[in-house]
């Protein structure tokens, strides 16, 4: 594979499709979950947000496990397929209401298989210092938001207009094509990702034994949940009886115990393998630090498919033209804007890297956050906009702001509803944000990650966003409690986070050794 060509691997683009159908399977499940919970199953707003920050915080919990597993004995190729295929058997399940649980509990194991590892096998197209690793990792992103932007259009349309469950069908066929596009132009991906100790040369596609492996991860994947929600029905109660913090708590203990029985149990032959250098200590460091700040990101980014959607569906005037836009459908706002900003930024951040203003990967991370307080800013300002009932008690602050009232008015409809590009206004400078922080921050993971443990420490990139994703379902009931405006709280931990990123940034870039 010649780095001096500027043409990218053919695997990259069977790797774009198969995400692309993964990540439209995902999103079109996520742009209903809330939606379905509240109006069908008529669950009450506070628990159907936790059930969202209980499936979305575990889905990117389980990526650790599923790295781990697949540096140390399946491959990242068997991984996705493994996790591909639970996938489409949860998604299907979520076309019955009676297997609501069962369903979430395979998509949330199945992601664990396949998220952290089709990255990886992105980065493995690669030579380490080939210059098209970025672009490789750009183009991968816009796969990302291709499915994200047609999900909640399809999955939406059906879910919302004719059936919920013909909206989960469609996710979980999305899943099914993408499946099939993996296994079945799997060739162009030449060596990456096959097992550990695979002979690529003898062997050039994977063993009747390695589908072997397959079928039984798969099955043992249906058992495990099955089991789990079995235990789950005696421990539940007990669990939501517990506080945010024991919640919290607990989790970390038993993260604790599970990294004990790991270090216990494992291979002779692991304890054989070189220590790691200071070189790469500090790169792990780094990659640690930064996943904190990324959770105060992913915090407010993730309010888009609850409390933004509640908002959309509730507290948006959503009429146009005599149609009313289902509430799903804003959902897509964000991965069109990718689609279309995406190739944009990456032109720019060559010629800014070109140019004496170089930034450092931390730099741009910081004013992604930054970007993120920002979009917040107009969410707070259309929240009490929105929340204002009270006619009067508006028109002294439109006055004293010496605001035109009457296109005010008509263009805000300060009685309690809001116009639908206050939400456009927000997905789109949040958007900006993600670019800045979100594709570049996966690239970074495969350069500064000891090549042994690339899965593993995508997994640790990942489980940030499962803690983020979790306080994102929690925090509306988190700031109610300590009575705290959700928007204006989230607006100070972005630009604080982001500001304080800035500050540290020297110190990283140490430690990054001229890798990012």
């Amino acid at each position: 594979m010649s780095v001096t060509s500027h043409s990218h691997p053919k695997g990259l683009y069977v790797l774009f499709f198969s995400e692309a159908w993964e990540r439209f399977s995902y999103y079109g499940m996520r742009a209903l979950l809330v939606l379905y919970l509240v109006n069908h199953l008529h669950y009450q707003r506070e628990s159907a947000l936790e059930i969202y920050a209980l499936y979305t915080g575990l889905v990117y919990f389980t990526p650790i496990i599923g790295g781990y597993l697949a540096d140390k004995y399946l491959g990242a190729r068997k991984a996705v397929i493994i996790g591909a295929s639970v996938m489409a058997l949860g998604h299907l399940a979520m076309a019955f209401e009676s297997l609501l649980n069962l369903a979430l509990g395979l998509l949330i194991v199945g992601n664990g298989f396949f998220k952290p590892n089709i990255s990886t096998i992105v980065g493995g197209l690669y030579e380490e210092n080939d210059p098209r690793r970025d672009g490789g990792f750009t183009i991968f992103y816009m796969g990302i938001n291709l499915g994200a932007f047609f999900s909640p259009l399809v999955c939406g349309t059906l879910g919302e207009t004719i059936g919920w469950h013909y909206g989960f069908s469609a996710a979980g066929i999305g899943m099914v094509c993408g499946l099939f596009t993996f296994i079945t132009f799997q060739h162009l991906l030449g060596p990456a990702g096959f097992p550990p100790g695979f002979n690529h040369e003898v062997d050039r596609s994977l063993r009747p034994r390695d589908w072997r492996d397959i079928i039984v991860y798969v099955i043992a994947s249906v058992a495990f949940v099955a089991g789990f929600l079995k235990f789950w029905a005696f421990f539940g109660p007990i669990w939501s009886q517990m506080t945010i913090l024991n919640k919290l708590g607990a989790g970390v203990i038993v993260i604790a115990l599970i990294e004990t029985l790991r270090r216990v149990f494992s291979p002779k032959s692991q304890k054989s393998e070189a220590p790691l250098t200071l070189d790469e200590w500090q790169r792990i460091a780094v990659i640690c630090i930064l996943s904190i700040f990324v959770i105060c990101f992913w915090i407010g980014f993730e309010q888009a498919g609850g409390t933004m959607t509640l908002f959309a569906d509730q507290q948006t005037d959503r009429h146009f033209m005599g149609w009313e836009i289902p509430a799903s459908y804003f959902q897509s706002i964000n991965p069109m804007a990718i689609m279309l900003l995406a190739p944009i930024f990456s032109m720019m951040w060559i010629k800014v890297d070109e140019s004496k203003y170089k930034m450092s990967t931390p730099t741009k991370m910081a004013i992604g956050m930054i970007m993120l307080g920002i979009g917040f800013i107009i969410m707070y300002i259309g929240q009490n906009l929105a929340v204002s009932r009270n006619h009067d008690e508006m028109l002294p602050m439109l006055y004293s702001n010496g605001l035109n009232l009457f296109s005010f008015e008509h263009k805000f409809n300060v009685m309690g509803m809001v116009g639908p590009f206050w939400l456009a206004a927000v997905y789109l400078v949040h958007t900006l944000g993600e670019l800045c922080l979100s594709p570049i921050g996966l690239s970074m993971v495969t350069k500064l990650s000891p090549a042994r443990l690339t899965s593993l420490m995508m997994g640790v990139w990942l489980i940030s966003s499962a803690l983020s994703n979790y306080l994102a379902g929690r925090l509306e009931e988190i700031m109610l409690h300590f009575n705290i405006p959700l928007y204006g709280f989230l607006i100070a931990i972005s630009v604080g986070s982001g500001i304080i990123l800035l500050l540290i940034t020297p110190i990283l870039k140490k430690w990054m050794h001229g890798r990012a």
